[in-house]
This record gives structure tokens, sequence and C-alpha cells, in this order.
């Protein structure tokens, strides 16, 4: 029994015994380390490699400026006052003493010039926010054009367009809170778009609102949706975001050792995170020295809000300024039934915007559906070697272009000396026109740049050097392109269209094909058929060409 029971104790001591921590903050990250993992967490992580390209910077502005955003958006909250209680200004600002106003916006006014350094943090956050939205904007178009969205990050794909979408109306929410006659003005205007909603935009605006416009509610009730709500959503959204690059591996672009299955660059500590710390400061010492030189938004030269009176210069931030030419161009159309009227003049944009915005969200899943592509990709496309995708782009990008210039058409009309209804006139041509111009201009320029990648490949660069053959032919030099280059130029796979099954099974029974097949086929045939991608040199052409057959 004695054996026995020492045997059992001798079992229960640890084969190895770790050794006593150095000092009192060893020892705590040792017990912190027992109960949370981090040091398995973090030996497992910070070594991830992650690629080095310029274009990948552009995710980086985004998350660096949101930062900005909330810690600028923190030090106001401190001294701004969400209230449209009615007071009388006797601030520093002389030429608005004795005016009427709402605490929202005197609280403004104070911050801007009663509070040290606040006009400067207020023109930081506001700078931010746009551009932040035009990261995001530029980050999801480079995303898009190379093909990044494809399985696995199709998901990750419709993050980042939430918190592009949720970017932009939280943007118009803080534009909103000073209560200024600009942006109310732009409240007005949302007002309007929302009583178009048939059924229920009275009961939207009232919850909105809480009463008649303007009420006295509005100001509180965006202030939370503008510091609670919105940003609260996007943080998570961010963290799912960043998450998912982290678990799926960053995209690279395509070159010699790249393949689908590794990633070539640098390990996130310490290299990468060097390189991030600095590029953050840089992004805020940029934005700050903006901020410093151009004002954006002065508030005390517009006034507080009055309904009787309106801004000339009245115009949305840029991003909504597709939303506000959708409006402003559209024709007044109305339709009366029993009694009510249903304004089609602002009712038709209000549901076009967020269609467009609907069609980006389930790009991914679409071009999946028509390329019937299931594989997963890690290595991007040029945009060139994608002529179908990289038009659909260019065509939208024109399109919110053109919009924009219908969304401040007064200003154009004023500072170009144009006729205001030739610049609706052009916008509502345009809208039709000038995406399928762009469209069909781009896909032939990109498969410009296919046959001229092709004949670089079999063919070389031209070298400037001209030599005369022993039969008196003058012909330029040509030099092969390196290794390196040849890779990358042939480096992208050309899928083939998916087929329409057989009309007939192998018994002879007639069976046709659905609707929904034969436009999936057709759809299929517009991105990879024959006049949509050059056909990329094969290692036999190039054998030939460089082997002294043609070849100079």
């Amino acid at each position: 029994m004695s054996s026995a029971s020492s045997t059992t104790t001798g079992a229960a001591k640890p084969s190895s015994t770790r050794a006593n921590p150095a000092n009192k903050w060893e020892a705590a990250a040792d017990w912190t380390d027992g109960r949370l993992g981090i040091y398995s967490l973090a030996k497992a992580n910070l070594r991830k490699i992650f690629p080095d390209h310029w274009s990948f910077m552009l995710g980086e502005i985004c998350l660096y400026t949101f930062v900005i955003i909330i810690l600028t958006g923190v030090y106001l909250t401190l001294f701004f006052k969400p209230s449209m209680a009615e007071v009388v200004y006797n601030g520093s600002y002389v030429p608005l003493k004795g005016i009427g106003m709402s605490e929202a916006y005197a609280s403004t006014v104070d911050i801007s010039f009663e509070i040290r350094g606040g006009l400067l943090i207020r023109q930081i956050h506001h700078w931010a926010a746009l551009v932040f939205v035009a990261a995001m904007l530029v980050h999801m178009m480079r995303v898009f054009f190379t093909g990044a969205f494809r399985k696995p990050r199709e998901i990750n794909w419709v993050f980042g367009f939430l918190l592009l979408v949720l970017g932009m109306f939280d943007g118009f929410f803080g534009y909103s809170l000073p209560d200024d006659l600009l942006s109310g003005t732009g409240i007005r205007f949302m007002e309007g778009a929302i009583l178009a909603v048939p059924l229920v935009g009275t009961y939207i605006q009232m919850f909105l609102f809480g009463g008649e416009f303007p009420g006295h509610d509005i100001v509180p009730r965006f202030f939370t949706i503008h510091v609670l709500l919105i940003p609260g959503i996007m943080l998570g959204l961010l963290v799912a975001h960043l998450i998912l690059v982290f678990y799926h591996k960053h995209t690279q672009w395509a070159g010699p050792g790249k393949t689908e299955k590794n990633v070539v660059g640098m390990p996130l500590m310490p290299v990468y995170m060097a390189k991030a710390g600095g590029f953050f400061f840089l992004v805020f010492g940029i934005i700050a020295a903006i901020s410093a030189i151009a004002t954006i938004n002065p508030i005390w030269a517009y006034g507080p809000y009055r309904p009787d009176q309106v801004s000339t210069d009245a115009q949305p931030d840029w991003y909504m300024g597709f939303s506000e030419g959708l409006i402003r161009v559209m024709p007044g159309w109305e339709i009366s039934l029993w009694g009510h009227t249903l304004n089609l003049g602002v009712f038709i944009p209000l549901m076009i915007f967020p269609l467009v915005l609907v069609a980006i969200a389930v790009y991914p899943f679409i071009e999946g559906w028509i390329t019937g592509d299931k594989r997963e990709h890690h290595i991007l496309d040029r945009p060139r070697n994608a002529p179908v995708r990289t038009a659909l782009g260019a065509a939208w990008i024109s399109l919110y272009l053109v919009l924009l210039i219908g969304g401040g058409n007064d200003l154009f009309a004023t500072h170009f000396h144009l006729s205001l209804n030739s610049i609706t006139y052009f916008v509502r041509t345009g809208f039709f026109v000038v995406p399928v111009i762009t469209f069909i201009v781009t896909k032939r320029w990109c498969l410009g740049l296919q046959r001229r990648d092709k004949e670089k490949v079999l063919h070389g660069r031209e070298t400037g050097v001209i030599k005369r053959l022993p039969h008196g032919e003058y012909v330029e030099v040509h030099a092969q392109l390196p290794q390196k280059d040849l890779h990358t130029l042939t480096a992208h796979e050309q899928n083939q269209p998916i087929e329409l099954p057989a009309q007939a099974d192998e018994n002879g029974v007639a069976r046709k094909a659905g609707a929904l097949t034969r436009t999936r086929a057709k759809l299929s045939r517009g991105f990879y058929g024959e006049g949509s991608q050059i056909p990329k040199p094969t290692a036999e052409e190039h054998h030939e060409i460089t082997s002294g057959h043609g070849h100079h």
C-alpha cells in the first residue's frame, strides 16, 4: 500500500518545473497568459506574412482615418451640446452677438472660437471623415478591379461595402449636427426625400423629427445615431473585416514564387508594424496640415439655421452628390390617385440610389454565378486581364461623376458660365449614354493592352537599336524580357465560357435549357467568349519565335 501510494504521489508531480519569475512584472505576465493564452496567440499571428505593394496601403488609410475620427470625435463630444433649445449668443464672435440660435449651433461656435484647439480638432474631424470615405471608395475599387473579392472573400467584400455605406450616412449625420444654415438645408432636403416614400414616408418623418419640420428632437437623435449607433456597428464590422483578412491571408500580385497556397512578403512583427506605425503618423500629419491650411464648413459664415432661408452654395459632401444629382435632374413627374400625390420626381431617384448600391454589394456573388468558378483565389488579376469587369467598374465611376455634376449643376452653371438647363439635359442624357460609352472604350482599351503584353512576351521589348540584315533589310533589335516579367505577363488564367447542355440526352430525349441557364451561358460568353479576351501566348509559341524563327 505504501508503495502504491508513493507511486501515485510521484505521478501527480509535473515532469518539468518552470523557472520562477524574475520580477513581479514577469509574474503578472505569466498569470495573465495562463488565463488568456495571449503568448500562444501572439506567437501564432505576429509572424504572419503580409505582401508589400503600395495599393495595399489604401486599406490602411481607411483604418487610420477611422482612428483619427474616433479620437477627435471623443474630444468634440466633451464640449458639444446636442440640444435645439433656443439661446441668444453672447460669445466672442461679434457678427453673431445677440442672434437667437440653438444650443447645438452656439456650442459649435464656442468650440471654434472659445475652446483651445477646438477649431483645429473640428477641421481634423471633418477632413478625416472626407478622406475616410474617399479611401474606402478607392480601396473597394482596388479590390473590385483586381478581383480580390472572389472566393473566399465575398463576405469580407460585403463587410467593406457596409462600412462604406455606414460611413457615408454617418458623415451626413455628423455634418448636420451644428444646425447651421448649410446643414439645415441638407436636412430639409432629406426630409423631402423621406416624405416622397409612399405609405410610410410620413411615419418615418415623424419618427425622425418628432413632429413637423424642423421639430425639436432632430439634433439629439442625430447625435445619438452619429456618436453611438453607427460607430458601434462600424467598429464591429471593422474588427470582423480585419479578422477575416488574417484568417484568409492577404491577396498578392502574381510573380515568381507566388502561388495560391503561399504569401510572399514581410512578417507582421516587427517589419510591417514598424512601417504601419510610421504610415499612421504620416496620414495623421497630412490631415492635420490640410486642416490647418484649408478651412472646411465655416459655420459662423453661414449663420444658424432658419427654415425661411437657404444658403446659395448649399451642396452635399461629395460622397452624397450621387443621390442629390439623381433628384436634381429628374423631371418633376407626379401622379395623383384618390386624393394622394406620388412625387415620382423624388421617389424614382430615391429607389435608384439604393439599387445601385445593392448591385455593388452583391456583384461578387453575381460574377461567381456567371462564371461558375468555385475555386479559392489569392492571386490578384491585373485589370486589363478582366476586361468586362474592369469596364463595368469604369462605367459605374463614370455614372457617379455624371451625377456629381448634376448634384452641383448650379455651381457648374455659375462658375463656367453655362446654362443650368443645358447642364441638366446633359446629365439626363449622360445618365444613359456615358456609362455605355465608357464600358465600350474601357473594354477595348483592356484588349489593346492584352495584345501589347502578348507582343512583348513573344517578341521582347524594343531596344531602339537598328540592325541591317545581310540582304539589306533594316530591323529593330528586340531584347527578351526577364523571366520575372514573362511570368507576370502570363500568370493569369483564361477561363472558358459555360456551354449550354446538349439539346437531347443520350437516349435522344429532348431537354430544353431553362431561361436562367440560357441567361447564365450568354453572360458567361460575354465575360470570357470571343471578343472579351485575347488568348495569351503559349510556351510553344514563345519557344518557336525565340529559337530564331521570325525573331530578330
